[in-house]
């Protein structure tokens, strides 16, 4: 036990999370099944490296000194039939859309993070549901059971077959990265869709105005040809929720040459989750004495917490502590998930008591989890101005408290779905059966996120020019 009462790293093990209550269990019918799985993922080569993970880890600390802003979406819960180029492709394009904005609007750099190659579990409030007047298991993510409710058992199958289609997205990734699907030189869709406020076209068309002239300007005058305008780096995350996987997936491996490691090891090397650059804990598994934070302690990755309205202050340094008890600076992000109704009440203590703590985090807004509500027909949806309200709020509430959003995490789509309301094509509730496609909680559309994303710039430029 270290001075402070936190337990050191001397004391972790890929597999200590083990020996602690665990929320979310996963029970087998074969047991045997399951180890032969579990053995499987751990003969597997790793899917992320190291220095992937170090340079991330190095680009957050910026973000969390306020010298770039996190950029981090995709969808709730990854299907594997996701693992397709098109939806990629997509995806791809949106971020860096809106990463481009983000740069106009903050005069900063943008750090993306997909949430996908890997984002397949969901946690349940409710180890059961009711489908066709039934009552079967919940749908728990591909990586687990199916959405077919003749597929519900948990099959640890689906634990190797994850790993193949995490891998194979973020080969894809790479390689269409490689091929200059990032390159700033191709044309890229700025239309926002039918945008019925004049005022709102008036103003994006000046703010994309903007940026072709400087890409123009840049190309002019030869300032492009560095490369730096012909890729981007993508980093991958999910939820750190089925701990089997991510235990199978953590290597001792050596820590890159000139980049700092959380662990004071003599041998030169650290514990490494190789599924995924980025992993963060849901706000329904960060019990103190839990698994999943006991995991989470342990590993070189920069990790996320969920911070949602139950969290108190002292359980949030408790927490800092425990994960972080050597204060790196941006090892952590804090994504707080209020709701715009709680955002004022909440936010602020948590800022003060974490600037109180000595630790420096990102603080990133997850704006979606907080804004779900249900018609009255049944169909769980999203407003987009509750959406922007509680983005808008958590500005202006660092800015009051001496801090500053480091970042934005969102449940989008790069396809035309209709899952949320509002935005400038003005969706209703009568809309929403029109391409309603989730299997999860909705997303924003690729117009809504876009349009996110130019809101959000507007405000960093109004802040400047006042």
């Amino acid at each position: 036990m270290a001075p402070n009462g936190v337990e050191s790293s001397a004391d972790w093990s890929p597999t200590s999370w083990r020996s602690k209550p665990i929320k979310q269990v996963v029970t087998y019918d074969s047991p045997n099944a399951a180890s032969a799985a579990l053995a499987k993922l751990s003969s597997l080569p790793p899917i992320v490296t190291p220095t992937e993970i170090a340079k991330l880890k190095a680009s957050l600390r910026d973000a969390a000194l306020g010298k770039s802003f996190l950029l981090q979406g995709g969808d709730c819960a990854e299907l594997f039939s996701y693992c397709s180029d098109d939806p990629i492709d997509s995806k791809i394009k949106l971020l860096l859309q809106m990463s481009l904005v983000l740069i106009w609007g903050s005069n900063k750099p943008v750090i993306r993070i997909g949430r996908m190659a890997g984002q397949f579990a969901k946690p349940r409030s409710s180890p059961t549901e009711m489908v066709n007047g039934k009552e079967v298991p919940s749908f728990r993510g591909d990586i687990l059971n199916g959405f077919d409710p003749e597929a519900r058992t948990p099959d640890p199958e689906r634990l190797v077959s994850a790993y193949f289609h995490s891998a194979t997205t973020l080969n894809y990734v790479r390689g269409q990265l490689a091929s200059g699907i990032a390159d700033l030189h191709n044309p890229l869709d700025w239309e926002l869709g039918h945008v019925r406020d004049d005022e709102l076209r008036e103003k994006y068309n000046k703010i994309v105005t903007s940026i072709s002239d400087s890409l123009r300007f840049m190309r002019t005058i030869g300032a492009d040809t560095a490369g730096q305008l012909q890729t981007v780096d993508l980093y991958t995350s999910h939820e750190g929720l089925v701990l089997e996987y991510e235990q199978s997936l953590t290597r001792r491996l050596r820590h890159p040459v000139g980049y700092p490691s959380s662990s004071s090891s003599t041998d030169g090397k650290g514990w490494y989750n190789t599924s995924a650059h980025f992993l963060w804990i849901g706000d329904r598994t960060r019990q103190i004495d839990g698994a999943h934070v006991e995991y989470f302690r342990g590993i070189e990755n920069p990790i996320g917490i969920k911070v949602g309205p139950s969290m108190k202050n002292d359980e949030l340094v408790k927490l800092l502590d425990i994960v972080n008890p050597t204060k790196e600076i941006g090892k952590v992000t804090l994504i707080t998930r209020y709701g715009q109704d709680k955002v004022e009440a909440m936010l602020g203590p948590h800022i003060e008591a974490v600037k109180g703590s000595g630790h420096t985090v990102v603080w990133q807004c997850d704006p979606m989890h907080g804004n779900t509500r249900s018609t009255p027909t049944g169909i769980k949806t999203r407003s987009f101005s509750s959406i922007f309200s509680e983005l808008s709020s958590a500005l202006k509430i660092h800015k009051q408290h001496g801090s500053f959003l480091g970042g934005m995490h969102l449940e989008l789509t790069g396809d035309a779905v209709t899952e949320c309301t509002g935005g400038s094509e003005g969706l209703e509730d009568e809309d929403l059966s029109l391409n309603y496609t989730t299997y999860c909680d909705p997303r924003l559309n690729e117009k809504q996120a876009l349009e996110l994303a130019f809101l959000v710039a507007g405000h960093y430029r109004e802040d400047k020019e006042h």
